[in-house]
């Protein structure tokens, strides 16, 4: 990270939390999520547990994994999870915490390649992957039930009745509490709603995708954005007839795209409204006395449509940065001025 960012690091925050829940389990978060995508590959493992000490004596309270974090950096594909369960053991904290991972997103054949284009090579959601994993996910962290299970990414080939029957199984024998969906269309997450009305069981309470400050192009095929639509419908939720359905944010500052120089900007972001907008963060930062990414997390949680983000610092320090967001909060004209860009 930059110096000159760094050296604006230190802010004391008080962590604040939220409900979730599916109307028939609820429970607090903290408003900021831990992403431990990197623990136990790209981040050893003194240095994950000091960031998980860290987030936990911050009053940090919600943990996200997933059963193939991370193929992509040499590891197994459970290294995460297995790191948070040693974690776990060791501190003896497993009632402090919410856990939430997610499944259907490994290999489907160990001997091909795991990526996001065809072909990706992906479990996908079928009942007996989704209970499979779920149970080895229970075994890896050590644990006897998961707070929140996510699929990670939407199955088109399975029918949803039958991915959405999977889920009330494991809810029914107490090893799920909230059930979500990540990298998905808007219309699947209300038609998997529906789908679990009719079947009598809790819907999502959850949903996962990439957003921050700056946007992509639209393009046809991008199901993995947080749209102003999702937000809307989820705004609209928390009443008996419509359960609640909270948005996770995941890669809310672009892995360090928004301070770092050496950082590209993912494919689709990379236009004139970015840049402008980049420009607007850093002096809005400047006049504010906070770090770029204190400010996106801020806009985020401070929105109309409040999301939980998903941070996943690589050092204590970079975590100390970006908890001083949890407390920032933008003035209604430092927020227009944000938004007009």
């Amino acid at each position: 990270m930059d110096d000159a960012i760094m050296t604006r690091t230190i802010r004391e925050s008080t962590m604040r939390y939220r409900t979730i829940g599916d109307g028939r389990t609820t429970f607090d978060v903290s408003t900021l999520c831990l992403g431990t995508m990197n623990m136990g590959t790209q981040v050893d493992e003194d240095t994950s547990f000091a960031v998980l000490d860290r987030y936990l004596e911050a009053g940090g309270t919600f943990l996200d994994t997933a059963n193939n974090y991370s193929y992509w950096q040499g590891g197994h594909g459970r290294d995460s999870e297995d790191l948070l369960g040693r974690w776990l053991a060791n501190r003896g904290v497993r009632d402090q915490v919410r856990l939430a991972t997610k499944l259907g997103a490994a290999k489907k054949d160990p001997a091909l390649p795991l990526q996001n284009v065809e072909p990706t090579n992906f479990q996908g959601l079928d009942p007996r992957v989704v209970a499979y994993e779920a149970h080895e996910s229970l075994r890896h962290l050590g644990v006897d039930h998961l707070d929140v299970l996510y699929g990670h990414v939407d199955d088109l080939d399975t029918p949803l009745a039958e991915t959405i029957g999977a889920y009330g199984k494991l809810q029914a024998e107490g090893a799920v509490g909230i059930t979500g969906i990540s990298n998905v269309a808007l219309w699947r997450v209300v038609e998997a709603r529906e789908e679990a009305s009719r079947q009598g069981i809790a819907p999502y309470g959850l949903v996962q995708q990439n957003l921050t400050y700056v946007y992509p192009t639209p393009e046809p095929g991008r199901h993995n954005w947080a749209s102003y639509e999702l937000l809307d419908y989820a705004a609209s939720t928390g009443m008996p007839e419509r359960p609640p359905l909270a948005v996770v944010a995941y890669s809310p500052i672009l892995q360090g795209a928004y301070v770092r120089r050496d950082k590209p900007l993912w494919d689709g972001f990379d236009h004139p409204t970015t840049r402008e907008r980049i420009r607007t963060l850093h002096e809005v930062a400047g006049q504010v006395g906070a770090t770029p990414n204190q400010v996106v997390l801020a806009w985020l949680l401070g929105g109309d449509h409040p999301v939980i983000p998903v941070i996943g610092p690589s050092t204590v320090e970079q975590l100390d940065e970006l908890l001083g967001a949890v407390d920032l909060d933008l003035d209604p004209d430092v927020r227009a001025r944000l938004d007009a860009a």
